[in-house]
């Protein structure tokens, strides 16, 4: 049985931000080798990574499952949004 996933420091704070802008957010990052957030606002539909952007570099990156997913999801058109806090996601919002 699978453990539950855990979730960066910021993406509580995260999720609320975007709720108090309008967004509908539904948290996914229990899917392993997924994106932690499906994110919608003014008609668009954001694929969302959160990494904690108060870490070093190297503990931010995309594990190899997310890498993988963002690959494949880009080759067909879509944008994968990896964003480190509040003020990147507002702006992907806007």
């Amino acid at each position: 049985m699978r453990r539950a996933a855990r979730t960066d420091a910021n993406q509580k704070e995260i999720v609320t931000a975007l709720r108090n802008s309008g967004a509908v957010v539904l948290i996914t990052s229990q899917l392993k080798n997924c994106f932690d957030l499906l994110v919608c606002h003014n008609s668009k539909v954001y694929l969302v990574e959160v990494k904690d952007g108060t870490l070093p570099p190297s503990a931010m990156k995309l594990t190899k499952g997310e890498k993988e997913f963002k690959e494949k999801v880009e080759s067909v058109g879509v944008k994968y949004h990896v964003i480190t806090s509040v003020s990147e996601a507002i702006s992907m919002i806007s």
